[in-house]
């Protein structure tokens, strides 16, 4: 019998880096996510398809069970992630896939892979709701991370997220902002290593209270009537940021002369950006080569 898990990517405005230290981040899920299809097989093991936006396949792998345990055809990063991952969701349910079936699985994204809104998170959620386990466990014993990009896979407003030693704690948020139509984000042309940013935050000393502030700029978003208070929290944001990990502001560095607020959004150094601005002001950016221009509305659940 055929069965379809689907969920949603991700952006983090608040908390990038620091969210790890447990400061309170303010992330959306997208409208854009990934699906998982399993259907019956031809032959035992695994036959594994991912399909791009455009339905073109961009992986293929075949696993199969050696001496109990789960292998892989290929031996290239993206199998032995995808191995590592299912290899995972066994340790915690053994019996989700069995050694003498056969079965087919089809991966769909709905974004394209260059945005950055989560294939992995998409995946490992999806691979959660199949073998019914905890995702946030099954993030932590195979790919790492703060788990924000877990919570919004699995919802559909946007969240308030907390990293806990015991367990991340999240909830749906209200957004107030009147101002929506003057939001937009902009696709910045170049994928960013999000392990890479987070080795170099790693290596800075972040004190308590600057978790406190940023956790204050999350809430107080929350609290947001005008654009003029919002685009402060963000500018405000973003240079505590800057300091930490010793790295220009997106503005400082591509945008100087932009006349609004610009925001990055999680890892610093490329995939989308946040802009405030209207119509005309998208014309900027275009002028520059970015092409990839998304409002608000349309990127966020």
């Amino acid at each position: 019998m055929e069965r379809t898990f689907y969920s949603n990517g991700k952006l983090l405005l608040t908390a990038e880096y620091v969210v790890l230290d447990g400061a309170t981040a303010l992330a959306f899920p997208t409208r854009y996510g990934q699906s998982l299809t399993v259907e019956a097989g031809n032959k035992k093991g695994v036959e594994w398809l991912s399909l791009d936006s455009e339905g073109h396949p961009w992986f293929k792998d075949f696993l199969y069970f050696k001496e109990g345990k789960l292998q892989s055809e290929n031996n290239d990063p993206i199998a032995q992630t995808l191995l590592s991952i299912l290899r995972a969701a066994l340790e915690l349910q053994p019996h989700f896939i069995g050694p003498h079936t056969g079965i087919r699985v089809t991966t769909s994204l709905d974004f394209r892979r260059d945005w950055g809104l989560g294939s992995s998170s998409t995946l490992i959620a999806n691979i959660a709701k199949w073998a019914q386990i905890d995702p946030f466990i099954l993030l932590e014993n195979s790919f790492g991370g703060s788990g924000y990009d877990i919570a919004a896979a699995l919802s559909n407003a946007p969240l308030l997220y907390e990293r806990d030693a015991a367990k991340p704690t999240y909830r749906p948020v209200h957004l107030p902002w009147e101002f929506k139509e003057q939001l937009f984000f902009v696709h910045l042309k170049q994928k960013q290593d999000s392990k890479a940013g987070i080795r170099r935050y790693k290596k800075a000393s972040v004190a308590p209270q600057t978790l406190r502030k940023i956790t204050d700029i999350s809430n107080k978003l929350l609290l947001c009537y005008s654009l003029s208070d919002f685009e402060a929290l963000l500018e405000a944001h973003e240079a505590i940021i800057s300091e930490i990990i010793q790295l220009p502001t997106v503005k400082e560095r591509l945008f100087p002369d932009y006349p609004n607020t610009l925001k990055s959004l999680g890892a610093w150094g490329g995939d989308f950006m946040l802009a405030t601005g209207n119509k005309d002001d998208q014309t900027y950016f275009r002028k520059k080569g970015y092409t990839t221009l998304l409002p608000f509305s349309e990127m966020i659940l």
